[in-house]
């Protein structure tokens, strides 16, 4: 589990077809604290290490199954070589949970329609996948690329985030451009109180 509160910004080294896609990512991370087998959340896709090191700068891989591919924006995007990442190592107990609770499982991909600035902040309107768009809501939680971001207003399939400065510093989102493809997890809580309501109804 995760909480959508970016703690570093990777770059993606290497990519190479092994079967499944395999990714080597640089990081500010103490590569020597990771063990293999642990989870990172890269852009919001919870993926498993399967090696690290330090030379010529700390790096881990991951391997990225077809699967993954097609569901999120590794396949719409690519990762190619430079492509910077949101971070975040999975949740221990005991941490603050400042953002909210993020799987690492995205349930689609959503597509960057409308930018403008509004002060310092950038106001960002997005079009979520049809058989998404009921699961998000003003002032619900959504995940971005791995970051826990608050929905400001929803139109249809259309919603709009709010971006601060600090934000789009200390994250990838300030390189977000209009057509880009961004990784979507809705709130796991959105998706239950739908379900409810669908039973509730029938």
């Amino acid at each position: 589990m995760f909480t959508g509160i970016i703690t570093d910004i990777g770059e993606v080294l290497q990519v190479e077809r092994r079967g499944d896609l395999r990714a080597r990512i640089a990081t500010d991370y103490d590569v020597q604290d990771i063990e293999i087998g642990a989870s990172i959340a890269c852009d919001g896709v919870c993926l498993t290490v399967i090696a690290t090191g330090s030379q010529p700068r700390p790096w881990f891989d991951v391997d990225i199954s077809a699967e993954t591919v097609s569901a999120t924006n590794v396949g719409h995007n690519g990762w190619a070589t430079g492509r910077r990442l949101n971070l975040e190592r999975a949740l221990k107990v005991g941490d603050e949970l400042g953002g909210h609770i993020v799987s690492g499982h995205v349930d689609g991909v959503a597509t960057i329609v409308e930018m403008r600035d509004e002060g310092d902040s950038t106001r960002v309107t997005l079009e979520a996948p049809e058989d998404l768009a009921r699961f998000i809501a003003p002032k619900g939680s959504v995940a971005l690329n791995g970051t826990s971001l608050t929905v400001n207003e929803v139109a249809g399939r259309r919603f709009g985030i709010n971006f601060i400065p600090h934000t789009k510093t200390a994250t990838t989102w300030g390189q977000a451009a209009v057509g880009d493809a961004v990784n979507l997890e809705i709130d796991t809580l959105a998706r239950y109180v739908a379900r409810l309501q669908e039973a509730l109804q029938g």
